[in-house]
């Protein structure tokens, strides 16, 4: 077996006001897992497109295996026996399994045509290597996130590369899924791969890992052996100080108000008879597994998914949104589990998308006010510490937690007046300080009379940020706890209880 290697040689990467990288160098090893860690914004993800292909260093180069490489394509990275699986999911939704899976090596007969047989039977054997309940026939776009990520996973483990590259790959998996992605991950090991691994979840890191390398602005800061460091010392080294213990430093809401929504047995045709209310100033959690129903019961109240039967109540008054534009117009307003898909819009400015729900508040005459657009993207700029060199800059260039904070100005603007705030997954794919502040930002908006949902597959951070909690499992609420009565085995109880 050829030993493998992967060497960043002192990369160097400019965008249009900021340096994202500054001279990279590092070395990860066949046979040895390789976490990347840092603040978003540390040029994490910088570094695995430059791996990818799909963009260039203004300076230096890879080796593999020694041999020096520059990636013009992703074509070029791929033939190269690389392979990165993003967070973007880089799948064709109207195809289905096994033509996602082989893509780019279909297998054909002796006339030229794909031989569909031999395409079924290999994807079977590939899905039962992961203990998937899905078909190879079945339609990419129709599974749910998590099996998307799946298949993603399954494309690089078919190409058999050489070094393979995980971007956040657990962020919407279940317990069950990730045990069998680790288990995957640890075979690809054994068969001496070189494997990077990027995430901001402390235990998977120190589950999965053998090195860690810090980066930090751009910059490398350290390379640690995982079973030298701790928790403690891989936090400082990322943030550049201590924060200490995240939840005992928040400052809470302690002034919980009167009811302000009201739900009471909400039918549709993804959940079954939900009842709860949320009160002014509340941060109410919702917790439960991936598929348990918490996302589609506020889609129902955002207007986004019909009502068979049900009745909604906000501030008393009965009412039933047929659109989103309704539910904002009544002040409640949504930040999506998947940002990038449905909550921006990513070739568009920060000014653009912070305006876009009061782009008629912004009006002066007959066209819109420039100068208000900009005074309202500046202060979430500075309200919420996003890093950018000013609003023009697009969000797909922004990092993940800063794309957070760009919808978190958008729907707490002072033009917005939102009474209800949705948060689904507020904190998936950021990182550690970042994670600090979006808590102590729920807490702040409880403290304005918001009522916070919660929504969070991380349980630790529900059991810390929420006031109280509801457990869904299988479509309707088998739970409700306060903060206090709360424990992760009497909720991880509930979420898998009949």
């Amino acid at each position: 077996m050829v030993e493998q290697s992967l060497e960043f040689c002192n990369i160097v990467k400019s965008f249009p006001g900021v340096k994202a990288l500054k001279g990279i160098s590092f070395r990860a090893e066949g046979g040895r897992i390789c976490a990347l860690m840092g603040e978003n914004g540390a040029g994490k993800s910088t570094l695995l497109k430059i791996l990818s292909g799909d963009i260039q260093p203004d300076e230096g180069c890879l080796k593999i295996n020694g041999e020096e490489h520059h990636f013009l394509s992703p074509h070029q990275s791929i033939k190269s026996s690389v392979s990165v699986i993003y967070q973007e999911r880089q799948l064709v939704p109207s195809l289905s399994v096994m033509e996602n899976i082989f893509l780019e090596d279909m297998p054909v007969g002796k006339l030229g045509f794909i031989n569909m047989t031999e395409l079924r039977s290999k994807t079977q054997e590939i899905l039962d290597t992961f203990g998937l309940p899905i078909a190879p026939t079945d339609t990419v776009g129709w599974l749910s996130v998590a099996y998307q990520q799946m298949v993603e996973i399954m494309k690089a483990y078919r190409r058999d590369s050489n070094i393979i590259a995980f971007d956040e790959p657990t962020a919407p998996l279940t317990d069950k899924e990730i045990t069998i992605l680790f288990s995957l991950i640890k075979k690809l090991k054994e068969k001496g791969k070189v494997i990077l691994y990027v995430s901001h979840r402390m235990a998977e890191i120190f589950q999965i890992s053998d090195d860690i390398v810090v980066l930090k602005d751009g910059s490398l800061v350290k390379t640690l052996l995982t079973s030298q460091t701790n928790e403690g010392e891989l936090v400082k080294a990322m943030v550049g100080r201590d924060i200490g213990d995240t939840y005992a430093n928040l400052k809470r809401n302690d002034k919980i108000g009167d009811v302000l929504l009201e739900v009471n047995n909400l039918v549709t045709d993804y959940v079954d008879n939900v009842s709860f209310k949320l009160h002014k100033g509340e941060v109410l959690g919702f917790a439960g597994l991936i598929g348990a129903g918490r996302t589609e019961v506020m889609r129902a109240i955002f207007g986004a998914d019909p009502i068979r039967s049900g009745e909604i109540r906000l501030e008393g008054k009965p009412v039933r949104f047929k659109s989103p534009s309704e539910a904002v117009a009544s002040g409640i307003a949504l930040c999506p589990e998947d940002r990038k898909e449905q909550g921006l819009v990513l070739k568009r400015s920060i000014t653009d998308n912070v305006s876009i729900p009061v782009l008629s508040k912004v009006k002066k005459g007959l066209f819109l006010s420039r100068k208000t657009e900009n005074d309202m993207a500046m202060n979430a700029v500075r309200k919420y510490s996003i890093k950018t060199p000013s609003a023009d800059k697009q969000v797909m260039q922004l990092s993940g937690g800063n794309q957070q904070k760009v919808i978190l100005g958008r729907w707490t603007s002072e033009k917005m007046a939102t009474k209800i705030l949705i948060l689904d997954e507020p904190t998936k794919g950021i990182d550690v300080g970042t994670k600090a502040e979006v808590y102590q930002m729920v807490c702040d908006f409880a403290k304005q009379g918001i009522g916070v949902i919660f929504i969070s597959s991380e349980l630790t951070e529900v059991l810390n940020v929420c006031d109280n909690i509801i457990v869904m499992h299988n479509r309707h609420i088998t739970g409700m706890l306060t903060r206090e009565e709360a424990t992760e085995e009497l909720v991880l109880q509930l979420a898998m209880k009949d």
